[in-house]
Order: C-alpha cells, then structure tokens, then sequence
C-alpha cells in the first residue's frame, strides 16, 4: 500500500446500529484530526441474535459500502462482527487492515490481571461463540472467563435508561447466577458496544475493586498504533470530518446516537443508504 496516497483516506468503521459510535467517539478522541465515515446498518440491528451465516453476510456487506467510500482502515465496531467475521472481513478488505473489538478488550484485560477472574457482558451470538474467552485464553491460560448474554442492556442504552434503579435493577439480575457460584470477578469487559452507556450501573452493581475494561478506548489505541506503523496518519493540523451512514431511521440513529457520540445530531446529519 502506498502510504502516501492513501494517509488522507478516512477510517471507516461500522456496527450493526449505533452502539458502535462509542467506539467511534474514543477514536475521534485519540486521533482528532482524522476524517471518520461511519455505517450503522439500523435495517438489520440487532446481529447478537442473528445466525453466524446472516452475521458474516451483514457484516461483508456492509464492509463492501465503506469499501466503496474508500477507506484506509476498517474498525469492526461490533463485538458479534468481530466474533464472528473478522477473517473473512480481512481477506475482503485486503491490502487495507482491519482492526475488530474483541482482540483490544482482551489484551486489556489480560494487562490489568493476568491469571485473574474476567467476566463478559455480551449479546448472544458473542456469548455463544465464546469469542471473549478465546482471546483472554490464548494470551493467558490461567486465566477464569465467564461470559454472560445480556440483550436487555442493549434495550436501555438505545431508550437512554442508563442509570437508576431500572439499569441497576436489571444488571443485578443478571448477574445473580455469578453470587450464586461465588464467582467475583477481577475485570468486568463490556462485551457490546452499548454497555459502555451503562458504566455506572454496573459499576455500582459489581463487587468494590473490580475493573471495568471498556473496549472503545483500547481498540482506539490499537487503530492508532497501527496507522502509525504504516505511514497512514492524517497529518492535516485541523479537526477531521465525520459523515454518519445508516441503513433505515435517520431520525432515530439521531435521538439515540448523539448520546452514544457525546454530540447533538439531526436527521439531516444521517445519510441513509441501501446495502
């Protein structure tokens, strides 16, 4: 890949709806002055319930869109994705790289506690596919992974109910096998792009000294090192442009995504296209 040609490209990133856009506020974050183009396929949300064969399909066709943008580097924003069609979204993207979610929040985990016990707040598909404890396990093998399916928490984060006793009520039940096994665990990983939303609920739910690993800031980190190694930072000095693509709802990606984005967005922000 020529770096110098290509340094100027935006990042794409995309997930199935708008949870993603924590990830990509943590990347705008750390690298400003990049142009971002961000995809949620709103039509087809959610893929943690999805079958694997529908997943890789989604996922490839929306990674065929941002293709069509012209991108330097794809961030899977969607841990179902990331499970489950990451090595068929490298070799469609190949020579551009392509950077998942799961890989970053395992590597921080293991950092902070090697050897120690690591809960997943997951969707289904993720869960099912043990994608989490994959990645802690091959970088630690005395490491104790449990994972835990909770779609419900998706639901809150898209209607903003986020804290209080609803969001605490809710995550404490979940969570209730795990008293019951006496499993305390070291970390805490938000396992879907819209957990991170939920923070203090958990927080305040979870045993006193336990770790929350958010997944948006690590794989952030990630995406930089990498444009770095290969000659592909941005170097314009002024604030990269965003663009927002969706699928279906524009109204709704714009109510509900600005509070995962930490901006204000209209409609009129959101262009929706047709995979």
């Amino acid at each position: 890949m020529n770096a110098s040609a290509t340094s100027d490209l935006p990042i794409g990133v995309f997930d199935s709806g708008v949870g993603g856009l924590t990830v990509l506020h943590a990347i705008r974050e750390a690298l400003s002055n990049e142009d971002l183009v961000y995809l949620g396929d709103t039509a087809r949300l959610p893929y943690g319930t999805k079958s694997p064969a529908s997943i890789c399909r989604y996922a490839s066709q929306a990674t065929a869109r941002l293709q069509e943008q012209g991108v330097k580097l794809l961030v899977v924003a969607c841990n179902t994705a990331s499970a489950v069609a990451l090595d068929t979204l490298r070799r469609q993207m190949d020579p551009v790289p392509v950077v998942g979610v799961v890989e970053p929040g395992a590597a921080a985990a293991v950092e902070r506690h090697p050897g120690g016990k690591h809960l997943v707040l997951a969707t289904e598909a993720t869960v099912i596919l043990g994608a989490y404890r994959a990645a802690i396990s091959g970088r630690d093998p005395e490491a104790d992974v449990r994972e835990l399916a909770c779609e419900l928490l998706v639901s809150l984060a898209e209607e903003g109910w986020t804290s209080g006793a609803i969001a605490e009520g809710i995550v404490s039940r979940y969570l209730e096998p795990l008293a019951e096994m006496a499993f305390e665990p070291d970390n805490v990983i938000l396992g879907c792009t819209h957990f991170p939303l939920l923070r203090n609920a958990i927080e305040r739910v979870v045993p006193d000294g336990t770790s929350i690993v958010d997944s948006a800031s690590t794989t952030a980190a990630v995406a930089g090192h990498l444009l770095a190694e290969r000659g592909l930072l941005n170097e314009q000095t002024s604030a990269g442009q965003l663009r927002l693509l969706a699928t279906d709802g524009a109204t709704r990606f714009a109510r509900v995504g600005g509070q995962f984005l930490g901006d204000h967005l209209e409609a009129t922000d959101i262009e929706l296209v047709d995979l």
